[in-house]
């Protein structure tokens, strides 16, 4: 029995020692992962507080198929993104309520982001790069945050996808050339302005 597996067993039987060292050796990285996708550091922290639960009240589903940390990667982006999809129909609603006359609801947009990684020089050019990332189709969105912003190897993103690692940079390429269409057309814009 690995490290991995025995701390699972641990979190199963409710030792909360366990629970509390699993959560240390993954606090960072799922918060992180949640941020990245969430551009909100409180929604961040509730999604990464669900996360935790999830982990706890379903440790004896885990079987064991891939490496924890891919299962914990998995249930981080499936929250972020129910997360996201919670609040992308929260906001239509609104658009429909303000059409029929309800009372008018504050925007839901992202904020201006800014990630405690980045250095404050580079915030700008961050917050216009999480944007676009945002605009990206799901599985290249997944694959770009998980890659280039939390710099899994690929193996691992392509084994948290459930994809094969060839259709992995297929999807990473697609991201990447989708991204420098829209930011040259923001940039040029910006200098047309």
């Amino acid at each position: 029995m690995n490290q991995d597996q025995a701390l699972l067993k641990a979190i199963i039987a409710k030792d909360p020692q366990a629970f509390e060292s699993f959560y240390e050796a993954y606090k960072s990285k799922v918060y992180n992962t949640c941020l990245s996708y969430t551009q909100n550091e409180e929604d961040a922290e509730e999604i990464t507080q669900d996360v935790f639960v999830e982990v706890f009240n379903s440790a004896q589903k885990f079987q064991g198929k891939s490496s924890l940390s891919t299962w914990v990667y998995r249930i981080c982006i499936n929250k972020s993104l129910d997360f996201l999809r919670y609040k992308k129909r929260k906001k239509r609603f609104a658009q429909i309520q303000r059409l029929w006359g309800g009372e008018k609801d504050e925007a839901l947009d992202l904020p201006d982001f800014k990630h405690p990684g980045i250095l404050a020089e580079n915030q700008e050019k961050a917050t216009i790069l999480f944007r676009a990332i945002e605009t990206l189709p799901e599985n290249q969105k997944n694959a770009f945050i998980l890659s280039f912003v939390e710099e899994l190897p690929r193996k691992e993103v392509a084994d948290i996808m459930k994809i094969k690692l060839k259709a992995c940079e297929s999807l990473l390429q697609r991201a990447k050339g989708n991204l420098r269409k829209k930011l040259e057309k923001f940039y040029e814009e910006e200098r047309n302005s």
